[in-house]
Order: structure tokens, then sequence, then C-alpha cells
């Protein structure tokens, strides 16, 4: 009897040790809860981007479909990046801050030499 007892403790022993084990296999191994944590995070990441991209995606999708569909965006463009006019306008830059004027005769100012 005695010995039938002992050997039914040393059988609930093992059995929770293995179940320990397991639990700890579990929560911090190879495909643990840690892990999926961080794939979760990576996943959210990616979303984020993605939906950047998107985004960016259908600004480009309109200025791609205006720029088909219609003149005045190509004539915005043609005089805001090219600088061009349309024949008998008259083209004006504005300097907003402008340096001292040169004297004449006097060289003009250059890279300081060391």
């Amino acid at each position: 009897m005695e010995r039938t007892r002992y050997g039914l403790l040393v059988l609930i022993g093992l059995l929770a040790a293995m179940l320990l084990g397991l639990q700890a296999r579990l929560w911090r191994g190879e495909g643990g809860r840690d892990a999926v944590d961080e794939l979760q995070r990576q996943v959210d990441a990616q979303a984020h981007e993605n939906g950047g991209l998107r985004q960016r995606n259908d600004a480009l999708a309109a200025e791609v479909q205006d720029l088909k569909s219609g003149e005045a965006a190509v004539e915005d463009r043609a005089r805001s990046e090219l600088g061009m006019i349309r024949p008998g306008e008259v083209f004006y830059r504005v300097i907003d801050n402008p340096g001292p004027a040169p004297k004449p005769g006097a060289p003009a100012a250059g890279p300081a030499s060391p």
C-alpha cells in the first residue's frame, strides 16, 4: 500500500513538472506569447505604413487624372515648375530680400578664401 502511494506521488510530481515545462514553453518558447506579440507589433507598423502609402497613391492617382482631363492643371504645372508664360504676358520676378547693390566698378563678392 505504501509503495503504490509513493509511486502515485512520483507520477503526480512528474505530471506536474511536465505541465510546468509545457506552460513555460507555451509562454516563453519559440512561437510563444512574446513572439506573437512581436509579430502583432510588426503587422500594426506595416498596416500604418500601408495607410500612408495608400494616401500617397490616391493623391498621385488624382493628380494623374487631373492632368489627363484638363488643361488647367497642365498650365499650372508649366507655370510653377517650368516658369513658362503665355504669349503676350509679361513675367515679373519679385525678390523678397535684396542684398545691398554692388557699387559700379567694384569687383563682385566671391567666396572667402582661407
